[in-house]
């Protein structure tokens, strides 16, 4: 849902799939150059809908809590590198974060010390990965990297260096400091006979990584 407040589209709970936006706004613009008024006023119009057909694209992409991309766009995403990776034979690796003991600090200190763990995670993320790699808020306390020409023997190196950046972090709400930690999945191998296959290779990795005692990294077998 979007509202408008002078002139800016506020994100609610948005959606409409991408491919779905792109074809009301070619529509919208063939509607307005078909109006019997001056060109001018035609450019005008379609300057400002294309201004907001831009973000409101960006919105139906981005969670809004983590200003990462959102579930939808990793289906998409994952897939196109995926299918990319095994056509060049190309490197590739997936990385699925999960916080740990999310729950109990819900539980603890309240639905706004869990939102401001995630958005905490979500800047330590963009503070660390290349901006090659791809960062989404998959669900939940869940999070998934998709690191693009990383092989298996590289894939560890930019996750160990996450799960200290978190393990080491500072998470201080209303005066008091949480401890939070971060188990991890990963995932280089691209012999599936589809992206599903891979990530929930990845997804088992991080399944063992928080069996084992969580705070550490798994890859698949």
């Amino acid at each position: 849902m979007l509202i408008m407040e002078n002139n800016k589209i506020t994100n609610i709970n948005f959606e409409i799939p991408s491919d779905v936006l792109d074809e009301i706004q070619i529509n919208i613009q063939n509607i307005i150059e078909s109006f019997d008024i001056p060109n001018d006023n035609k450019l005008d119009v379609i300057k400002k809908i294309n201004f907001m057909y831009t973000q409101t694209k960006q919105m139906s992409v981005t969670d809004p809590l983590t200003k990462l991309f959102n579930r939808r766009h990793f289906d998409i995403e994952f897939e196109r590198e995926y299918k990319r990776a095994k056509r060049y034979q190309n490197d590739l690796s997936i990385a699925i974060i999960d916080i740990d003991y999310f729950k109990k600090i819900n539980d603890t200190y309240g639905h706004s010390c869990g939102d401001y763990v995630l958005k905490e995670i979500a800047y330590l993320m963009n503070k660390n990965f290349r901006q090659t790699d791809t960062l989404f808020r998959y669900g939940g306390e869940e999070f998934v990297v998709v690191l693009t020409e990383t092989p298996k023997e590289t894939a560890h190196i930019p996750m160990e260096r996450l799960r200290k950046l978190v393990e080491n972090h500072v998470f201080k709400f209303h005066n008091e400091e949480i401890k939070v930690t971060i188990s991890v999945g990963i995932n280089s191998k691209t012999d599936y006979e589809s992206a599903l296959y891979m990530f929930d290779d990845a997804d088992k990795a991080l399944y063992e990584a928080k069996k084992s005692g969580r705070n550490r990294i798994e890859t698949a077998k």
